[in-house]
């Protein structure tokens, strides 16, 4: 497969803490194989914030997706809230939480969300984006 070929992943996640650490290393090794180790650190801390707030902040099912087209990598998490981000609340200096928006900010070339309809329920993806060429 060239490394430039358009992929996609999906991995579905249970509403447990330790989900964040799964997402962080299906990251790395997909990266890896595709050839994109040089964004796995920053891809890394993208997607543990994003999966960590689906699973902190939300109840039911969650997933992790990543794909890679036209240069660029987006990750990204869906869960089953329809309740948008919290991306304008100030974070205190010092603060041990509310930092996961503020990161994605600042590291990814770009970022959004918007809602999902899945059958008759309503949830959101939680997106970002990293020049990957």
């Amino acid at each position: 497969m060239s490394t430039s070929e358009p992929w996609e992943y999906a991995l579905h996640i249970p509403q447990e803490a330790r989900a964040v650490t799964v997402c962080r290393r299906t990251v790395r090794l997909i990266l890896t194989l595709h050839g994109l180790i040089r964004l796995a650190d920053v891809a890394e801390l993208l997607a543990a914030e994003l999966v960590s707030n689906a699973v902190r902040h939300t109840q039911g099912p969650a997933a992790l997706k990543m794909r890679r087209r036209d240069g660029v990598l987006r990750i990204g998490a869906w869960d089953a809230s329809p309740v948008p981000p919290p991306y304008d609340l100030p974070v205190a200096a010092g603060a041990e939480a509310g930092r996961g928006l503020f990161l994605v900010r600042a590291c990814a070339d770009d970022w959004g969300w918007h809602p999902v309809r899945q059958g008759g329920d309503i949830g959101k993806y939680v997106w970002c984006d990293l020049a990957a060429a």
